[in-house]
């Protein structure tokens, strides 16, 4: 036979166990969704780092076939959004990125071209490629990881 003292302190200790377990989840809840929000704002961010790069190196290199003169004031910009990678990147898109601005700054170094010229340049027309399948790489390894 039950005792009746107990009866009040089981319902009371179940009705806390409840409310704590109930606390928990929510509060387990709540910390995956600020999770996933602090992944969805990085990646955000690195797109658009990424996007900045692409534009300024894309820039740079089809000055730097024109010209044979630069002033490193305008790679400044380049080199600051490498830096910002290499707070926020993987080390391979940091190297690739270091690779593009390497082929800018030898092509400012070698003989302009002109437009007839593309056809023994074509192969080189494209130094962002392996940027840019470094950053597609990063980006889908966090886009899984939250």
């Amino acid at each position: 036979m039950i005792d009746t003292m107990y009866v009040p302190l089981a319902a009371l200790s179940g009705s806390a166990l409840g409310s704590v377990a109930a606390s928990l989840s929510n509060w387990a809840a709540l910390r995956r969704k600020q999770r996933i929000r602090h992944g969805r704002k990085a990646v955000s961010q690195r797109q658009k780092l990424y996007k900045q790069f692409i534009e300024e190196a894309s820039r740079l290199y089809a000055d730097a076939l024109a010209n044979d003169k630069s002033e490193i004031s305008k790679l400044v910009g380049m080199y600051a959004l490498i830096g910002r990678m290499r707070v926020m990147s993987r080390d391979d898109v940091i190297e690739a990125a270091e690779k593009a601005a390497r082929l800018i700054i030898e092509t400012y170094l070698s003989p302009n071209r002109t437009f007839a010229d593309l056809t023994e340049v074509i192969d080189e027309m494209d130094p962002l490629r392996d940027f840019s399948e470094a950053c597609r790489r990063d980006l889908q390894t966090a886009q899984t990881t939250f």
